[in-house]
């Protein structure tokens, strides 16, 4: 019965925790565990309103706040997990309470420009600014 608890959850250790970093990993929020260590160092991930070092500890319970790919994501830990596990066991990890993605409609409102889209003409640049409300 606790090998197959261990299989499913990933986890070994008996005070359910586990670091920030490998948590993150581990339920697929960031795609590599550098990933999401970087973004611990950088002040992207924050664990209950605190900004988090990648070893720092989350447990059952705990918001942790990721600032990834362009959007912020509010998840709360329901498992802990340091393995990292299928993408129907890492659903049922954590409850996610994070804003819908901006539809491309919203996106074109705020004049959000596509990574890599270059300079703006000065056509572009007019119709931005008639867009944010500026004359």
């Amino acid at each position: 019965m606790a090998d197959a608890d261990v299989r499913t959850t990933g986890s070994t250790d008996a005070g359910g925790t586990a670091r920030v970093d490998a948590w993150i990993w581990s339920v697929r929020l960031t795609k590599t565990r550098s990933v999401a260590a970087t973004a611990c160092r950088a002040g992207h991930v924050k664990v209950n309103g605190e900004r988090a070092k990648p070893a720092q500890s989350v447990r059952a319970g705990d918001e942790v706040r990721l600032f990834h790919a362009g959007r912020e994501r509010i998840v709360v830990v329901r498992r802990p997990v340091t393995k990292r596990v299928g993408a129907p066991v890492a659903a049922e990890c954590f409850i996610d309470n994070s804003p819908p993605p901006p539809t491309p409609v919203e996106a074109a409102v705020v004049g959000i420009r596509d990574r890599g889209a270059g300079r703006p003409t000065k056509r572009e640049r007019r119709e931005i600014e008639i867009l944010r409300g500026r004359p």
